[in-house]
């Protein structure tokens, strides 16, 4: 840890109290002299992001309320992409971790950690390093893990227009009002949504929808 540059200013991002707490304790005890800014929802974290000169790592809980799933991490990495965001969480699900760093994520931390393995994955977040726990994964994990990949690369094959009609689909907009948003008629939103449907091979935009949010898609 002393070949590691010490953080100098940390914000927490948990809606439970006794989380934040224990974090600070650790940060405390672990890196000096370093400031610790702490929100207890993401658009309070927006906030002192915004105020603040300059923030070395956010902490954020993956299940804090104001955010869906990995948007809150999609939103920080897009706004602050210069500043690593570690995931905080109880979950420890493979594919949420996969879906965690294809979004940007500098680390994966489990809440479960003990005290020195915490302390040693933010030290590899803050050389520089991306940071994951050693979980065990089974055969449906590794399956869930290939399917979800698929279907990744089933979407990544559309065009930007026909992703933002699938965008327009997971909203649940209907054919006339995605027309209206586009400024285009019926036919060609028809056009879109065939194809759409073509290229991940489902037979209709409620099985495209159920795919789309599998993977957490978001145009």
């Amino acid at each position: 840890m002393n070949d590691v540059p010490a953080p100098e200013r940390v914000l927490i991002v948990d809606d439970h109290s006794l989380v934040r707490d224990g974090l600070r304790t650790i940060l405390e005890v672990s890196f000096a002299n370093c400031e610790i800014i702490e929100a207890d929802s993401f658009e309070q974290a927006l906030d002192e992001l915004q105020k603040a000169d300059e923030v070395d790592l956010v902490l954020l809980d993956l299940n804090i309320p104001d955010v869906n799933r990995l948007s809150g991490l999609k939103q920080l990495r897009a706004d602050f992409p210069s500043t690593p965001v570690v995931m905080v969480t109880g979950v420890t699900d493979p594919v949420i971790m996969r879906d965690a760093l294809a979004a940007g994520a500098a680390g994966f931390v489990p809440k479960s950690l003990k005290r020195e393995a915490i302390v040693d994955a933010l030290c590899q977040v803050l050389s520089g390093e991306i940071y994951l726990p050693d979980i065990e994964t089974n055969a449906d994990d590794d399956a869930r893990l290939k399917e979800d990949e698929d279907i990744r690369n089933r979407i990544d094959s559309l065009t930007p227009q026909q992703r933002i009609v699938l965008g327009y689909l997971v909203a649940g907009l209907l054919n006339k009002q995605i027309a209206h948003e586009l400024s285009v008629s019926m036919t060609t939103v028809k056009a879109h949504v065939s194809a759409i449907l073509q290229k991940m091979n489902v037979f209709s935009r409620t099985q495209a929808v159920i795919l789309a949010n599998r993977v957490g898609f978001s145009d």
